[in-house]
Parts: C-alpha cells; structure tokens; sequence
C-alpha cells in the first residue's frame, strides 16, 4: 500500500499524543535529555542519508542555491506566519497552552523537515516507507514530550502531516512514467543525500546547538532535480 508509511507516521503521533498527556509531570530534565536523544538520532539519520550522494559538488550546489532561493522567499517566516494565523482561528483550552500553539508547535516539527518530503517521494517512487517510518517513530517520542507540556493540540497534526505527505507520495508514483529509470535512479541519491543535510540541520536544532531556519533549505530539492537533469543529459 503506497500510504502504508504516511498512516504508521499518523498513528504513531496519535499514540504519543495520548501517551504523553498521561506523562504530563514529567520532570523537565528528563524531557531535556529525551529531546538531546531524538536530536542526536536525527543527526545519525541525515549523516547516513548524506552517504548516499554519488556526487557530492550536486549536494553542495542543490543546499547553497536552495538556500538563497528559500532565503529570497523567506519561506521559514511564511510558515511561522501560517502558525500565527492558525493560533488565532483555534479555539484555546481552558487550562494550560491552547490548542492552537501545540498544534502549531507539533505541525511545524513535523512537517517543515526534508525527511518528510524524502520519505513520502521514497513511498511513492520505491514503495519503500523505511524514512517515513523512522520519522514516525521519531514523531511519536516527540509527540510524547510536545503533549506532556502543550496538551492535545499536539495530536492534531496528524492532519497536515497525512495530507501533505499524502499528496507527495501520489504525485511520485507518476513520475516513474515520464523519467528515465537511470535519471530517476540518479536523482533520488543526490536528492536523499541533499535531504539528509537538511536532517542533520534539524537535529542540531533539537539539541541546541544551532537555530538554522531550515524551512529556508527545503527549495534546494527543486534545485537537485533541475542539476541531476542538467547533468545527465549533457555528461
């Protein structure tokens, strides 16, 4: 089933939603060290991605070019902007964060990141839901700690998180029709290598270490597929 992937990443968040509203006085050091480990198997997840790359100048140029794009369209503020406006069209909870911001908070870690976009063409392509359901439980953890301190917003996301994913997965299952199988073959290292960058930036993230508006880097999958094209036809 092509969606297999995208629903085990939804149940799961669903799952650590409610798992975590019943985890709600979870010490925050706890939560802390919880959150470095996920950052830290992020990092693993995007440096094994990265290895992936046959040529790594493809890389470089797809994140430094995606960069300046997504930089010039500022997508990272567009999409805090779309977290605003949702905060104020949801209705808040009585006690605690409202609604909105755990949903908001959840969609934002869920659905911004490459490995979503990776996983979800990974599905399509190869019917090969390995990333998405690593990301699944990945989301599920962190499900667990967003809803022990934002509530059941959280769960929400689930929502966006299956359409968009959803959405990718089917429209790659078409692209097998008018592709080469060598090019596709070709595009879909370098774009998992690009990705895995990408996935590496989120997890410093996570830790701490960094605060990369990595929302900025995503057209750089855009631009993977116009070099591998390019490359391909005239070398």
């Amino acid at each position: 089933m092509v969606l297999f992937g995208s629903i085990v990443n939804i149940v799961l968040i669903i799952v650590g939603t409610l798992i975590g509203r019943f985890l709600n006085n979870i010490p925050e050091r706890m939560k802390e060290t919880v959150m470095y480990g996920i950052g830290l198997a992020v990092v693993a997840i995007g440096i094994q991605m990265t290895f992936e790359s046959t040529q790594i100048l493809i890389v470089i140029i797809s994140i430094v070019v995606g960069a300046l794009i997504g930089e010039w369209m500022d997508l990272d503020g567009k999409i805090n902007q779309l977290g605003k406006w949702l905060e104020r069209k949801l209705p808040s909870q009585k006690q605690g964060p409202g609604i909105a911001q755990g949903f908001v908070t959840a969609t934002l870690i869920f659905v911004v990141g490459s490995m979503a976009i990776i996983g979800a063409i990974d599905s399509g392509l190869r019917n090969d839901h390995d990333v998405l359901i690593m990301k699944g439980v990945l989301d599920g953890f962190t499900s667990i700690i967003l809803s022990s301190t934002l509530g059941l917003g959280v769960m929400f996301a689930a929502v966006p998180v299956f359409l968009y994913q959803a959405i990718i997965t089917l429209f790659s299952t078409q692209i097998s029709r008018f592709v080469p199988d060598d090019l596709l073959q070709f595009f879909i290292s370098e774009m998992t290598a690009t990705g895995g960058l990408m996935i590496v930036g989120i997890g410093l993230n996570l830790i701490g270490i960094t605060k990369m508006r990595v929302a900025n880097f995503i057209p750089g999958i855009l631009v993977v597929g116009v070099v591998v094209t390019i490359v391909h036809f005239l070398f």
